[in-house]
């Protein structure tokens, strides 16, 4: 069962993962520290630029916090960024204004992937352990700090692309045309990504979520064998208790609701769902095994608080009562967000959703 040292203020969030009751539905946003919230930008600009700030465990510290400042929200995530992991093998990450991330030194030649060395996460990424263990003594206690990677998969494309992509064509080339090389990346990056989040474990982060971004752009039967096989290792080789407290763990690939039911049989406590699904019927499929997150569309926050009641409570409807829900949205929130129309999602979570729960 659950167990609970820490004497968390709050552990709603921890308890709906694990599907145990709670008295309303718990909600996080995904990349609720964002350019959305203007004191977060005057962090960022006095860090320079968002490596620096990611770098940077004071300032890594105080933008975490500042979503919480602002709305009641059941969970704290870790400030970082899925690329610390290529940056830390040598990839050399950078950020080009406009353009998202890129590296200097992307996967081409078949010596480089061989030569792909596991970081140690001690050491290599030092800065993001003592972001994890600052962030959780500066919160206290009150809400649950999640600690996050991006999967195997998802790092690849940006490893062997070496950016963002529209199409994938380059490691979709590898995939089909040499996949012993993808699934040497793969596996160094599985390996990579286990050893990562548990040294996050180890630091103080109380649940885990592995960000497939890019899953959902691969075909059935690719993403069955070169994206979930390496999801279930990280999930097999995670630290399930630490310091006498239970570590859940969160699977989210984006565009992966054709894929449910495999996602939920890899052993994880909770799948995240993106907005194109119908949380309802998600549930019918998998809520018997899994914990389920989202699922709201982003965009929605783009209208007014009572469009945001709306469609937060058709959300919490489809759901239906009992636990095993984290309300969050079904990606990250935009930039363009108004802080007030976040507010007025949290607010209508907590409040709707209590009589869900009796």
């Amino acid at each position: 069962g659950y167990k609970m040292r820490s004497k968390l203020k709050n552990d709603t969030f921890l308890r709906a993962l694990l599907r145990q009751p709670t008295e309303y539905t718990p909600v996080w946003m995904m990349r609720q520290a964002g350019r959305y919230l203007p004191e977060y930008n005057q962090t960022r600009g006095r860090a320079g630029d968002f490596l620096s700030l990611c770098k940077n465990p004071d300032l890594a510290t105080e933008v975490t916090m500042q979503p919480l400042a602002r709305f009641p929200l059941d969970a704290a995530i870790l400030f970082s960024d899925i690329l610390t992991i290529p940056d830390a093998m040598g990839l050399g990450l950078y950020f080009s204004t406009g353009e998202g991330p890129k590296f200097e030194r992307p996967l081409r030649d078949e010596w480089e992937i061989r030569d792909l060395a596991i970081p140690d996460p001690n050491v290599h990424l030092r800065y993001v352990m003592d972001a994890v263990s600052q962030i959780r003594k500066t919160l206290n206690n009150e809400v649950p700090l999640i600690g996050f990677a991006g999967s195997p998969f998802t790092l690849a494309c940006y490893m062997v692309e070496g950016g963002s992509s529209s199409d994938f064509s380059l490691v979709k080339t590898m995939l089909y045309q040499r996949p012993d090389l993808l699934h040497h990346i793969l596996d160094i990056n599985a390996r990579a990504v286990t050893s990562y989040l548990n040294a996050q474990i180890e630091a103080g982060a109380q649940a885990v979520m592995i960000f497939d971004s890019w899953g959902g752009a691969l075909s059935h039967a690719a993403y069955h064998e070169f994206s979930l096989p390496y999801l279930e290792q990280i999930v097999s080789g995670l630290i399930r208790e630490h310091d006498g407290a239970t570590i859940p763990n969160i699977v989210f690939t984006k565009g992966g609701g054709l894929w449910l039911e495999s996602i939920a049989a890899i052993g994880c406590n909770a799948v995240g769902l993106d907005w194109p699904i119908d949380i309802g019927q998600a549930r019918a499929r998998v809520g018997d095994k899994v914990a389920l997150q989202g699922n709201l569309d982003p965009a929605v926050l783009f209208s007014n608080p009572d469009a945001i009641r709306t469609e937060v409570g058709k959300v919490l409807h489809s759901y239906g009562k009992g636990s095993g829900h984290v309300f969050n949205l079904g990606h990250g929130i935009s930039q363009f967000t108004k802080p007030e129309n976040a507010a007025a999602m949290v607010e209508a979570v907590h409040e709707l959703s209590k009589p869900y729960h009796e």
